[in-house]
């Protein structure tokens, strides 16, 4: 996921080769945004503009999928920040210690080391240590639901022990070599302060609603409500420097919005600074108001997907899920549900351009054939009704409902178009629900749906967001579609101890079992909708100047670019 045009064989080794140097050739940010401009004051405010299909909650556990974009990156951090968007000479992506000043594997893969930085203090005034990462880890394996990316054995994963060395170093150890795993360790594992966690039930620590978080990055929340949430620059924050202070923006206001449309205006009036949503004729209604201060950047990084809930007794049926993949005119939904600004998606997943070098374009058989789809339902025994809808022996029409997030004018827009074109093929979509992202994510994670459209979150490489959506131990988290199949899991298993040219044969098997059985439907190629105003505010992340993935909504990389940024006024 979230990287863009890189060299292809640069793509194909990259993770591995970061996952085995860890980081230690690597420099510690610097203060004044990471070598941006820093004069030494801290002021302005900036305003970000998301559409988040809810009003805000006010909970900020970071390991609640449905609150932690306003969590991660501002208030909690990673060991480590992997750049999935810049890599090193060697090819390897670049990798940027955070509260970690240091890492290293042991030569079978299998032992992962890391060196706690010192000197970091909670946003309370408690010292961080090495004792909140073990902890953190070790919540992790007490409370499965929080386990989001399975990374322990007992959920799935490798992972068998998390211990202290010394005073400064955690040890982890796997049952097989991990290298894959170092970005779900490093980057994608936010630590929270033991002095406060382990207070609360650690057996339901995805309940903890976290309300005044605690945390050691650039910023403290200072105030939420439904609407909007303050934060404010942490002025005790680790990366600043005598006459550098980081962050340099004092203030940053996050507004909550129900739909793209009020989310548009507040942005091309001038009233936020940074965006991250879908704007029809961006050019004309956005740009053009003030083109030496008005950009956007919309780097490609993973698949819109439409989810069947393969518990659902129709779904279930292969053959079902084949003619729908077959009937979806991918183009004509990328133009006219996206304004062509998110490509057509490919039915093995593969992001295209971005991992050309994984793609098997011979296992792609589910191009647009409305006949085909017909063809493929009347071989499994499905008949056409009077009212043009395929039924089965029983009767049952092939009737289903659609969930999407309440406010993505564009999602909307895209499911509309795929309504319309189910229908010419013989399968109805009844109902589009449009739900806040909370309920949404909670129905996904719970199976409580028929079909949904939505996205992972994905990875540095295709092999982690087809995990998310495929890997039997991740039913309840991220695979939606409720897949289970121990061969795939196997592959999964098996690919981070494969050479180079093995991984890509088993990336093919996976290519293979996304067109064959069609688990999950890619759409549209998601991209980061980005868009910023350099009126007031520098250090953003641009295309010459990739430090990090651009969306707000990109954890833990928002936090980076908050550390990046700086007032020009």
């Amino acid at each position: 996921m979230r990287r863009s045009k890189l060299p292809k064989l640069v793509i194909a080794i990259s993770v591995l080769v970061a996952a085995c140097s860890g980081s230690s050739a690597t420099a510690a940010p610097s203060g004044g945004g990471g070598g941006g401009a820093n004069t030494g004051q801290v002021s302005g405010k900036l305003v970000i503009d998301n559409e988040s299909g809810s009003t805000w909650t006010c909970q900020f556990n970071p390991y609640n999928p449905s609150v932690s974009l306003t969590s991660v990156g501002f208030v909690y951090e990673p060991l480590e920040f992997v750049n999935a968007l810049q890599t090193n000479s060697d090819g390897s992506n670049k990798v940027t210690p955070w509260l970690a000043t240091d890492s290293s594997w042991n030569s079978a893969y299998t032992t992962l080391t890391f060196t706690i930085r010192s000197g970091v203090k909670w946003s309370d005034g408690q010292p961080f240590s090495a004792n909140d990462v073990v902890y953190t880890f070790n919540a992790l394996k007490g409370d499965a639901a929080i386990d989001t990316n399975a990374l322990w054995d007992a959920n799935g994963g490798p992972l068998t022990s998390v211990a202290l060395q010394g005073t400064d170093k955690v040890v982890f150890t796997f049952s097989g070599a991990a290298q894959t795993y170092f970005y779900y360790v490093a980057d994608q594992t936010p630590i929270v302060p033991q002095h406060i966690w382990s207070s609360e039930d650690q057996t339901k620590l995805e309940t903890f609603t976290d309300t005044a978080p605690i945390g050691t990055g650039p910023y403290t929340m200072s105030n939420c409500t439904d609407n909007n949430i303050k934060y404010l620059a942490n002025a005790s924050y680790w990366q600043s420097q005598p006459g550098k202070p980081v962050p340099q923006i004092a203030e940053v206001d996050y507004p909550a919005f129900l739909s793209n449309d009020p989310a548009n205006l507040q942005l091309a009036q001038g009233q936020a600074q940074w965006g991250a949503q879908y704007i029809p004729n961006i050019d004309s209604f956005y740009v053009a108001k003030d083109p030496a201060n008005r950009h956007y950047w919309f780097p490609a990084t993973l698949n819109v997907s439409i989810f069947p809930n393969l518990e659902d007794p129709l779904l279930s049926n292969q053959a079902v899920r084949q003619a729908m993949a077959l009937a979806i005119n991918r183009p004509e939904v990328s133009q006219r549900g996206e304004s062509g600004y998110e490509p057509a998606a490919n039915q093995t997943g593969i992001v295209l351009p971005t991992y050309q070098s994984w793609y098997d374009k011979t296992l792609d058989t589910t191009a647009f054939d409305v006949a085909k789809a017909g063809q493929t339902l009347e071989a499994a025994g499905f008949t056409k009704g009077t009212d043009g809808i395929y039924k089965d022996a029983s009767g049952k029409r092939l009737s289903f409902t659609i969930k999407t997030i309440s406010g993505y004018t564009d999602w909307d827009s895209s499911v509309q178009v795929i309504q319309q074109e189910l229908k010419t093929a013989g399968i109805e979509i009844s109902n589009i629900i449009d739900e806040d992202s909370g309920t949404y994510t909670t129905d996904l994670q719970g199976g409580s749906f028929q079909l949904a459209y939505g996205e992972e979150t994905g990875g540095p490489l295709p092999y982690y967001e087809l995990r998310q959506m495929l890997l039997s131990s991740n039913i309840g988290s991220t695979n939606y579609s409720r897949y289970k199949n121990s061969d795939t899991d196997a592959l999964f298993n098996k690919y981070p101890s494969s050479s180079a040219a093995d991984q890509m044969s088993v990336i093919h098997q996976i290519e293979t079992v996304m067109a064959t059985y069609v688990p999950v439907i890619p759409v549209c190629e998601g991209v980061d909708w980005y868009q910023y105003d350099t009126t007031s505010i520098g250090g953003w992340p641009t295309k010459d100047n990739a430090y990090a993935l651009p969306a707000v909504w990109a954890l833990p990389d928002n936090g980076v670019v908050l550390t990046h940024l700086y007032p020009t006024k």
